[in-house]
């Protein structure tokens, strides 16, 4: 059984710092890729990075410079060093691993991920 289990939100001020991590178990880490997803109150999921199984990320384009993901393939670990953030950062952020094959670009939808965790809720105050 797969699972993905977020930790390391929580609330912080306009301007400070967090880091999220996501233990993986039940997959083959090493050959996911992994992305995170946050979503705000009323408002959908939606993309906000991803790493490949070879470590080449993506972001989307108003977290760039201000949100770094990576991975421990040995710890199973996928993390999101969130920097600089602001009140609109607030929302439950998600870890997912991606469906398709070994190798395959890295995704930025959700229907293209197979698994999702619970989410670790991150709020921001002004």
């Amino acid at each position: 059984q797969v699972q993905l289990v977020e930790s390391g939100g929580g609330l912080v001020q306009a301007g400070g710092s967090l880091r999220l991590s996501c233990a993986a178990s039940g997959l083959s880490f090493s050959n996911y890729n992994m992305g995170w997803f946050r979503q705000a109150p009323g408002k959908e999921r939606e993309f906000v990075a991803s790493i490949s199984w070879r470590g080449g990320s993506a972001y989307v384009d108003s977290e760039k410079g201000r949100f770094t993901i990576s991975r421990d393939n040995a710890k199973n670990t996928v993390y999101l060093q969130m920097n600089s953030l602001k009140p609109e950062d607030t929302a439950i952020y998600y870890c997912a691993a991606q469906s398709g094959y070994i190798g395959a670009p890295v995704a930025r939808m959700t229907s293209q991920y197979a698994y999702f965790g619970q989410g670790t809720q991150v709020t921001v105050s002004s």
